[in-house]
């Protein structure tokens, strides 16, 4: 087993370890240091991920988006192209279950965005190390849907302190993060 996958490993059943009070408590400390954050405040178009399997809950942070008039963006997995496909959402009410079990919006509800009007993401993982490299599920979704933004949107990964991890080796195609919000701290990887 390699080391991406022998840390994919370790890290997952680490946060599924987690139970599920100590999950939304964190959830709910993350929400309130992305609350604080200047980028979240000024952007008005923000992409979400809709969480999945112990992942850092998004649900209030999509609410609280919708109570500052903001937009949100949710991605569709496109298993046949191997792609995100970015979508407004607009209602919960508007979900149903999708690929690899994850939430999207019903086919008539898909409002596509263009790329052009993110200002901000909201990116899921598995580990992180603070230069902002990101050890993601395997598939490559996420880097191939990074590397298409335009310049200058923030790349903001939300993870517990557990996935914090010393050092992640990346590759060409790996898209590092600007910032990592955990349940203790709001991470600038540009520092690193």
């Amino acid at each position: 087993m390699d080391d991406k996958k022998f840390l994919r490993k370790e890290i997952l059943n680490k946060r599924a370890g987690q139970l599920p009070e100590e999950i939304e408590e964190k959830s709910a400390k993350i929400l309130q240091l992305l609350k604080s954050f200047r980028d979240y405040q000024q952007s008005r178009t923000v992409m979400v991920y809709l969480d999945f399997r112990g992942e850092v809950r998004t649900r209030e942070i999509i609410k609280d988006l919708w109570a500052h008039g903001k937009r949100v963006v949710i991605p569709v997995t496109i298993l046949s192209e191997k792609k995100l496909l970015p979508v407004y959402l607009w209602d919960f009410g508007d979900l149903m279950e999708g690929t690899y079990g994850i939430l999207e919006p019903k086919e008539e509800k898909r409002q596509v965005v263009a790329l052009e009007e993110i200002d901000l993401i909201l990116v899921p993982g598995v580990a992180f190390d603070l230069k902002g490299n990101r050890l993601g599920y395997g598939a490559g979704f996420y880097d191939r849907f990074l590397s298409k933004l335009r310049p200058g949107v923030k790349k903001v990964a939300l993870a517990f302190e557990l996935q914090i991890v010393p050092k992640i080796v990346s590759g060409p195609h790996d898209i590092p993060m600007d910032y990592i919000i955990t349940e203790e701290r709001l991470i600038n990887c540009r520092l690193y």
